[in-house]
């Protein structure tokens, strides 16, 4: 295996390919292909297992009651998948996690996860702040189901997302459609108020970049 692959991953940031070899030595870990479309994790499933990404990208759905599946977040390269669910209390999946595209997985059972905790502090502390991150984008996401506005989603949206990446330029989850699903929008009530934005001069739209001209502007959009 490229160990170097997962020096980019958030379970392992900032440990060298060679201690990360060294870390993985003796613990069980499975590298797993996926095809499209295919789940990952079952929603209610017993969460015993984080996967980190190698490739591609998953989606995190939740099957409403009425039947209306809603897509609620997206997940890439680098990024660890069921790790809350796996140290909940009760133990469970609450979403399905799908394959957006063909992804490579490396997949790690809770006792062999706290193994490599217990034997390099270093990967504890990363899941840690993965997990407080975690904690953190959900409060951010709460506050954007808040809003009504399909503007107000979409200014909260582009200021949340360049107030943590520090860039003005906003590169779209994937597609115009795909990010209405993430607001739980339709893409051309999304695609309009956008163009909104944009005749306002808060914003440059070209998908899939996004500008973002006028930070006041849009913080007023909020309200």
């Amino acid at each position: 295996m490229d160990y170097s692959i997962l020096e980019k991953s958030s379970l392992f940031r900032g440990i060298p390919a060679h201690e990360i070899s060294n870390d993985l030595e003796k613990i069980f870990y499975r590298i797993v292909r996926c095809d499209k479309g295919r789940l990952i994790f079952r929603p209610m499933e017993s969460a015993t297992r984080i996967a980190v990404i190698l490739e591609g990208r998953v989606e995190v759905q939740k099957l409403l009651t009425n039947g209306t599946k809603v897509n609620v977040s997206s997940f890439g390269a680098g990024e660890i998948i069921g790790a809350a669910a796996v140290f909940s209390r009760n133990r469970k999946y609450p979403c399905g996690i799908a394959a957006l595209e063909p992804v490579t997985l490396m997949i790690l059972q809770k006792e062999d996860l706290l193994k490599l905790m217990q034997k390099d502090i270093r990967i504890m502390e990363n899941f840690a702040t993965e997990i407080a991150s975690a904690a953190y984008m959900l409060q951010q996401r709460l506050e954007l189901f808040s809003y009504s506005g399909i503007a107000q989603k979409a200014a909260f949206w582009l200021l949340m997302q360049s107030k943590q990446s520090g860039k003005t330029k906003i590169l779209i989850p994937g597609s115009v459609s795909k990010w209405a699903m993430l607001m739980n929008v339709s893409r051309s009530s999304l695609h309009r108020e956008l163009k909104r934005l944009e005749e306002q001069s808060l914003i440059s739209y070209a998908p899939p970049v996004i500008g973002i001209l006028n930070s006041a502007g849009l913080q007023k959009v909020l309200g």
